[in-house]
């Protein structure tokens, strides 16, 4: 950051999500203090009914776009805000909600309202970046606070944010757990997905779900052979990369691999 008379504001905006990836810099406790003493949050609605207006240095999105509302405000958010990162699997590949892109989007307002009429939506939930130029993704269902403060760490000290690539099966292996594929036969998607939470799910003893979403180059047609050797067949490995981040290009497109 360059040096400035006042300390970086930031905000932090909400889209169509479940407020998790708000909740973990709120849950970062002691170290949110020296956050809060770094930076003037200048929009927080989680946090803070205070609202600082003009121009932010640092932005922190959450959520996906689904209205056309939506669509016309992270547009004026991106017109703010210096710097932009996204936080979570709604802001970086749609999130849940875009299992809605698989569909008929009337049918699913048709199933659950009573008056589908009155909804306004739009047939997709689609990322931040489809509509504006983002500066950062972070990943994560929800995100990893050790992450969000590396993120915020970084825009403080002008340099990129540094988050580990690799899959979850190397943080299976750093942690010295047994592989849940290879010794129970328990269907995972550790191989092809981004590090993040430290190896939760297998730590005991159950299969990744790919909450943080691809890892750089992911070979998903290979783990599908696997999948197939554990007697998984098409349509249960189509559900299978349809959760958190199904819209994400990798998962999307072996998840489309298997339907046809």
């Amino acid at each position: 950051m360059p040096a400035t008379d006042h300390k970086p504001r930031l905000g932090v905006w909400k889209f169509a999500s479940c407020d998790g990836c708000q909740l973990s810099l709120l849950d970062c406790e002691d170290e949110l203090l020296r956050v809060a003493d770094a930076v003037e949050i200048a929009y927080f609605p989680e946090a803070t009914r205070s609202h600082i207006r003009g121009t932010y240095d640092l932005s922190l999105v959450e959520g996906s776009i689904t209205t056309a509302h939506d669509a016309e405000r992270i547009q004026e958010v991106r017109r703010r805000s210096r710097t932009l990162v996204t936080i979570g699997a709604c802001a970086t590949a749609g999130g849940i909600q875009a299992l809605r892109n698989f569909a008929d989007i009337d049918d699913f307002l048709t199933a659950v309202y009573a008056h589908p009429e009155y909804i306004e939506t739009l047939s997709t939930s689609t990322p931040i970046s489809d509509h504006v130029a983002v500066d950062f993704e972070l990943r994560g269902c929800p995100i990893s606070k050790t992450q969000l403060l590396e993120v915020v760490s970084a825009f403080l000290r002008g340099r990129r944010p540094v988050t580990p690539a690799h899959s979850v099966c190397l943080d299976c292996k750093l942690k010295g757990n047994v592989c849940v594929t290879v010794a129970h036969g328990t269907p995972c998607l550790g191989p092809v997905t981004h590090s993040g939470c430290d190896a939760l799910c297998p730590s005991y003893n159950r299969g990744c779900y790919g909450c943080y979403g691809p890892k750089e180059n992911p070979n998903a047609a290979a783990l599908s052979e696997r999948l197939d050797q554990l007697g998984m067949n098409p349509s249960e490995r189509l559900r299978f990369y349809r959760t958190f981040n199904a819209w994400a290009d990798p998962f999307r497109e072996e998840s489309e691999r298997h339907e046809s």
